[in-house]
This record gives structure tokens, sequence and C-alpha cells, in this order.
């Protein structure tokens, strides 16, 4: 492991040495370590809070991480005596509360895996990942427990009441559990190649495929933490990403805590107001989520935002590529720096414009490679391209340290030089990336690559528009057609409005990517996670195409 070198960039960066990250952790990927020793034991002899817990009522409860050791030991003990065995898989089918974080360092305290589930699942969704990850035991919530009884084969099930509410016979009752369990379990050390999580991909093209996730996944989250998020003993840090996705899981648990930090979970919903409200009630100072997220803030409209002026000193932005328009509006409206991050569920994140250490910040740029991490952009044959020429963003296996994706879940590890993200990029003479899309989503018209997410961001930046989908669809005479879903405030659809829109993109952007075809919609369909999609856009254009096409004949 070396250190990073790129021309340019400021002395934190240039000065940070990948050992350090590993060097902070108290165990040896060797001869043995135990995430929730990481995450939590060793950092017990202080007295910070460790984690606060706003309910759906709005009542705060904080923890600090003596009370998050005692749970986490109750939650092992608990999970022993049911059998579950270092390595073994247990999934958590939870709201954000105390009892999901107990159920999270319990399962890593034992040394088994800890598999997330989020709660808008359905049936069929939880079904295909536990019998991905082959799950010895579901903790879940009434809420959520009926999603379960079709699930073919499933795993024993522990419940956790809220109340007086009966329990099926068969289920575990895991806060008597907790209650009669004893405060006291020995950490079991496993080795840096030994799983902790068992993820799965978003699913923004297919089914979703199993990402394990191995201890010496550590350092990364550690490194992002400090150097991307730039998160402070003095923060007050939210990460309003669900811990049922990765980037929720890795960011606001495991990474705050691992470098003894408080982290922060809201039970309710999201909304703008309970937003903006918490964010003044806790007093917030680092903030994390995601554009989609970020543009409903800003639907709230300037007003809303006004009392929190200049009380966010970081704001990181995950999930998809954020659009020029919002962080002019947070510069704006909030005296707030929002970068731009970027990864994926296999690798965490590896591309950011960093909080913590100085570089230069492109708009419009994901950012530059984390220190212990190599990108390159590569051509169809995996050449390396040099900047201004489009091609997929590539991870260079052999000078990237803290890489530790080797492959899904059930499918051959990762062989060769370079891990293809499948996103296409262009990168910068200054040594930053710029996104353009998923390679699958690149149009192609008239000859022209376009990337939907520049469209989008152009469109975005019109008043009346509040989101914005763009793909491609066929056409005889130019390969493709740019076509832009629009979602609008207040305006009312209409022609005129869709021919505004084209004229706004070619003053913005450029005459030939301009969307020939405006469709108005009420939503767009994302993942879960608030991801669009764009393929189910192409799919039903495609289907709608096939029938007017058997329309004629």
């Amino acid at each position: 492991m070396g250190e990073c070198d790129l021309p340019g960039y400021g002395p934190a960066y240039q000065a940070f040495r990948i050992d350090d990250a590993t060097a902070r952790l108290s165990g040896d990927m060797e001869t043995g370590i135990n995430a929730c020793i990481e995450c939590c034991d060793r950092h017990c002899q202080n007295d910070r809070p460790a984690l606060r817990c706003i309910a759906a009522d709005g009542s705060l409860t904080e923890y600090g991480f003596r009370d998050l050791r005692d749970l986490s030991a109750r939650a092992a003990n608990l999970l022993s005596d049911k059998g579950i065995q270092p390595g073994d898989v247990v999934a958590g089918l939870m709201p954000r509360t105390v009892d999901l974080v107990a159920l999270i360092l319990g399962t890593w305290r034992l040394g088994a895996v800890y598999q997330p589930l989020f709660t808008a699942f359905g049936p069929k969704a939880i079904a295909h990942r536990l019998q991905t990850s082959g799950a010895r035991l579901v903790v879940t919530d009434p809420a959520n427990r009926a999603k379960l009884d079709t699930v073919e084969d499933c795993p024993q099930i522990a419940l956790v009441r809220t109340g007086d509410q009966p329990i099926p016979a068969q289920d575990i009752d895991f806060r008597a559990g907790l209650a009669a369990a004893s405060a006291d379990f020995a950490p079991v050390l496993r080795r840096g190649d030994d799983l902790f999580m068992m993820m799965a991909t978003s699913g923004t093209t297919g089914f979703p495929k199993g990402v394990p996730v191995p201890l010496r996944a550590l350092p990364a989250f550690e490194a992002y933490m400090r150097e991307a998020v730039d998160l402070r003993q003095g923060d007050v840090f939210w990460n309003i990403a669900d811990p049922g996705w990765a980037y929720g899981l890795y960011y606001a648990i495991c990474g705050p805590l691992l470098i003894g930090a408080a982290t922060t979970l809201y039970e309710g919903g999201f909304t703008a107001d309970s937003t903006f409200g918490l964010i003044r009630r806790l007093g917030v100072t680092n903030l994390a989520g995601s554009p989609t997220a970020f543009r409903l803030l800003i639907a709230a409209g300037a007003e809303a935002a006004a009392p929190l002026k200049g009380q966010l000193r970081a704001v990181s932005s995950a999930g998809e590529p954020l659009n020029p328009e919002i962080a002019r509006w947070f510069a704006q409206h909030l005296s707030a720096p929002i970068h731009d991050h970027y990864g994926q569920t296999e690798m965490g994140m590896c591309v950011n414009n960093h909080h913590g250490l100085a570089h230069p910040v492109r708009p419009g740029s994901s950012g530059v490679p984390m220190p212990g991490y190599r990108v390159a952009v590569l051509s169809d044959d995996d050449r390396e391209l040099p900047p201004g020429a489009p091609g997929v963003l590539a991870i260079d296996l052999q000078q990237s340290p803290l890489m530790w994706f080797t492959g899904y879940s059930g499918q051959p590890r990762l062989s060769g030089r370079y891990y293809r993200t499948g996103d296409s990029v262009e990168l910068a003479a200054d040594g930053s990336v710029s996104f353009i899309g998923r390679s699958d989503d690149v149009i192609t018209s008239s000859g022209y690559r376009i990337g939907p997410f520049d469209v989008e961001s152009a469109l975005i930046e019109h008043p009346a528009v509040i989101e914005a989908a763009v793909i491609g669809v066929p056409d005889p005479e130019r390969t493709e057609l740019v076509k832009a879903f629009v979602v609008l405030g207040d305006a009312p659809p209409s022609e005129a409005l869709a021919e505004e829109l084209r004229a706004h993109v070619k003053a913005r952007l450029s005459a030939h990517a301009y969307p020939r075809l405006v469709e108005f919609v009420a939503e767009l369909p994302k993942t879960p996670s608030g991801k669009i999609q764009r393929f189910l856009l192409r799919k039903a254009e495609i289907e709608k195409q096939g029938m007017r096409d058997a329309a004629k004949g």
C-alpha cells in the first residue's frame, strides 16, 4: 500500500497514506478483527453520544457507546441461543430504530453476517434476497411481518413488538429475548476476508445480485467518512439514507460509528418539513443524502430553508449524479457546500468531491478518485482512454488497495486488471470524472453520443420542472430520438411548455441533445432507494411501438 499522487491537489490529499486507514483499526485483518469492536467497543471509554433516535412521534432518545455495547451483547446472546453461528446470515426487515442498531451490532459481535431488507420491499423482493443469501434468521416488526407469510422456505422469524401485539407461536419475541439475555458476550474474531454484510445491487437494470462485503472493507468506509464526508467530532451528523440500502448501512450506521462519531436515525417518513425541522432542532452540521431527497427540499421553497442558512458545514450527495442546479440552490439559500460523491453497492464510494481533502471541485463533476483507488476510463477493448474521450469507468485492481469487492455471490471472482462499473464517464485533464450515464442509458442520435444526465440536468434548471428522466427511443433515420419524461410542479402541461423546454435545453446544452419528444408524467419509475429506472421507460416505449406496429399491420 502506498501514497496517493495526483498533481495539483492539496497537501492533505498528497499526505494521505492508505496504511493509516488500516492502522486506525484496533483489530488485524490476518490475526483477528470484529466489526462490533471497531464500531462500538473500542469507543466506550468516551462519554460522547453514539446514536440519536427520533421516533415517528418526534421523541428523541440518545444512546452512548456503552449502551450499544450492552445491547449488542444481549442481541449476540439471543442470536447464539437460537442457533446462529459465526458466518451465518441474519436479515433485518425493520424501521430505523435502536432495535435495528442492536441487531446489526449483535450480528457482527457474534461474527455473523448482516443482510439489510428495505421496509418498502414486497414479498417477492424479500424472497429473492433471502434465497440469495441463505439467511438463517430474519428479524422484523408487526408492520412488515405479513410480508414473510408468502415467502417460500422463509427462515426463522424474530418479531420486534412495539406494544402488546400478539406474537405468532413460532416467532421469537426479540425484545423479550434481549431483556432476558446477558449483557456480556465476548466478540468473535474473524479474518479480513470473512464477511460481515451481505448486500444486493439496487436492481436499476435487472434482478438484484448478491454483494458479499468482507471485513477488509472497513478501512475504505473509514477513509470515506474522514476524507469525503469530513465527519469531525464536533459535527452533528445525519445521513438520511435508509440503512436498508448500501449508502445508509455503510455510511449511516457503520461509517460514523467506526470513527467514534454519533449517528442519527429518524423513524418517520421523509418530508421536506420534517427534514428541515430536524436539521434545525438537532443542530445538524454535516448532512448526507440523495439528489432525490435534495430536490424535494428545494421544492419546499427558499422560505423553508431560510432559518437554516449558514448552519450546514458540509453536505454530501450520493446515489445518483448531483445536478448543478441543486448545488447552486444550496449555495444560495443554505450557504452550504454540497458535493457530489460516486460509488456503487459493490465497492462503496470511490470518486468524490471531498470535503476533507483539498482539490479542485469542477461543477458537474463527480469528483476525483478517493485515496486508495486508481480509476481509469476504458474503451470497449479495455484500452485506457485519455481526457475528453467517453468510456466506461473502471477500477484498476492492481493499484487500488482499498478496493474490497471480489465478485457477486454465487458467481466467479473478479479476474483481470480492471473492474468495469458499467457507468459511462469522461475524464478531465485535472483528473476529475464526469458522469454520463449507465452504459445502457447512453443515447446515440444522428451519430452523437448523448448522456441522459446532461439533458436531465438542463431540464431541471427550468423553473416548471421538478424531475426528469431521459431515454433514447428507436428511430429509423437518427438511430434514436431523445425523449424526456417530465414531472412538473404547479405548471399545467401543454405543448407550448414542451416547446419551451426543448428551446431551454437547446440554449443550455446543445442543438443536437434537446428532447424532440416530451411526455409529462405524474411520477417516474424508481427503485425503492430512489434511483430512476430508465430501463423500464425504454421497455414501455418498445412495448408501445410494438402495439402501434401491430395496429398498422
